[in-house]
């Protein structure tokens, strides 16, 4: 059986933006996939996909979906509507029919409102010049609000004072339960009233909402375990190691697991492949370090869909590390195979565990085989550009 005939999990090995989307892209291209599960993350993701002429930055719809293969949101998603139907609309004007309906999402879902997003970036611009790289986009508000049961103003909570009397934080599912949500949007309004105020009040938010809930498929129980025994799923995670909340580098980090763990606890101990993505140099986009940034690295691989953000901050660039590399296999407790992306890229260099001079790289797919089984190769940004190998599995034997 190939590695990649069953369960997948894509895992970004890097600091994001490593190619997760184009591989999913691939794999679900590649063969029949019942669902592409999204693990971690929320609506900062930006997963690039382009194929047969169209175009689209994946944020919380995985990027099986020019593929057609449905999406689910898990209970590890953090779920932002008002941006969830604007990605719907963008992926109609590509051609895409009818997006909602090949969307499902665990109703445990946390949901990031207006108040989270504001109360983010207040926090980001009150930072100045030492931001964290955040994306603006309520991530870590909305987590950060959901551990606070028990707190009380003014205490310490994961290095935030606590400023107000919080609620309980709202879930999906409240979306269809609007006395619920009602209450629990009065609570984080009067929560975040200090710090940021957005332009919905709660009575817009419950209406909106409950069209939200209307319009999309909410789910209770184990649906991913039930979309793994009925087919193949690919597990779509987001952002990348590097900055995973637990093994990445503070302040600089996301408030998600990006590592395998979340995957493998929705797969329920069920047979199933990691495959690590990483380019064949290094990227950052925002604050944080970045050990072998190279201005001419970035000078020679201009992007065509990363930029400078808001409040993420610039694109960088720099020579593959092999050390961060090691590094991040280890936090995902090993992966099973490389996805490895822009091998068409040339001149490049890499930066040897022992941190000696960066030396040449002139057959990167070579370099990563020596460590592990390449199982996707890509070149180009285009699905076109992308080659699925059959790897044999020792997994499956």
């Amino acid at each position: 059986m190939s590695l990649l005939d069953g369960h997948v999990v894509v895992v970004g090995l890097g600091f994001g933006d490593e190619g997760k989307g184009a591989v999913v892209d691939a794999l679900c291209a590649d063969r029949p996939t019942t669902a592409v599960v999204r693990f971690n993350g929320g609506a900062q993701a930006a997963h690039n996909v382009v194929a047969n002429g169209r175009h689209h930055t994946f944020s919380q719809f995985g990027a099986g979906t020019f593929a057609g293969v449905p999406t689910h949101l898990s209970r590890f998603v953090l779920v932002e509507p008002f941006a969830l139907a604007a990605e719907a609309r963008q992926l109609e004007t590509v051609g895409v029919a009818d997006p909602l309906s090949l969307l499902s999402v665990d109703g445990r879902a946390l949901l990031t409102t207006p108040f989270h997003v504001y109360a983010n970036r207040a926090r980001e611009d009150a930072r100045g010049a030492k931001r964290h790289g955040s994306c603006g986009k309520g991530i870590g508000e909305t987590v950060w609000y959901s551990l606070l049961s028990g707190a009380a103003r003014g205490d310490q909570v994961e290095n935030q004072e606590v400023i107000g009397t919080p609620g309980e934080a709202p879930t999906v599912a409240d979306c269809a339960r609007p006395t619920v949500l009602r209450r629990k949007l009065d609570a984080l309004a009067r929560f975040y009233a200090p710090l940021a105020t957005p332009p919905h009040n709660v009575e817009e938010l419950v209406s909106l909402y409950r069209d939200f809930a209307d319009a999309v498929r909410i789910t209770d129980g184990d649906e991913t375990g039930r979309l793994a025994d009925s087919g193949r799923v690919v597990l779509e995670g987001a952002q990348g190691v590097l900055l995973d909340q637990h093994h990445g580098f503070p302040p600089h980090t996301t408030w998600s697991t990006t590592t395998p763990h979340n995957a493998r606890a929705l797969l329920g101990g069920r047979p199933h492949t990691v495959l690590g993505v990483t380019r064949t140099y290094l990227t950052r986009h925002g604050a944080g370090p970045l050990p072998t940034e190279s201005a001419s690295v970035l000078a020679r691989f201009p992007e065509a869909h990363n930029g400078t953000g808001e409040y993420q901050g610039a694109w960088r660039a720099g020579h593959l590390d092999a050390a961060l590399l090691d590094y991040a296999i280890a936090a995902c407790e090993g992966v099973d195979a490389f996805a490895v992306t822009h091998l068409d890229a040339t001149g490049l260099k890499v930066v040897p565990g022992d941190g000696s001079p960066a030396v040449d790289l002139p057959d990167p797919l070579t370099w990563f085989g020596a460590r592990l089984p390449v199982a996707v190769a890509g070149y180009g940004p285009d699905r076109a550009g992308y080659r699925v190998v059959a790897a044999r599995s020792t997994i499956y034997a």
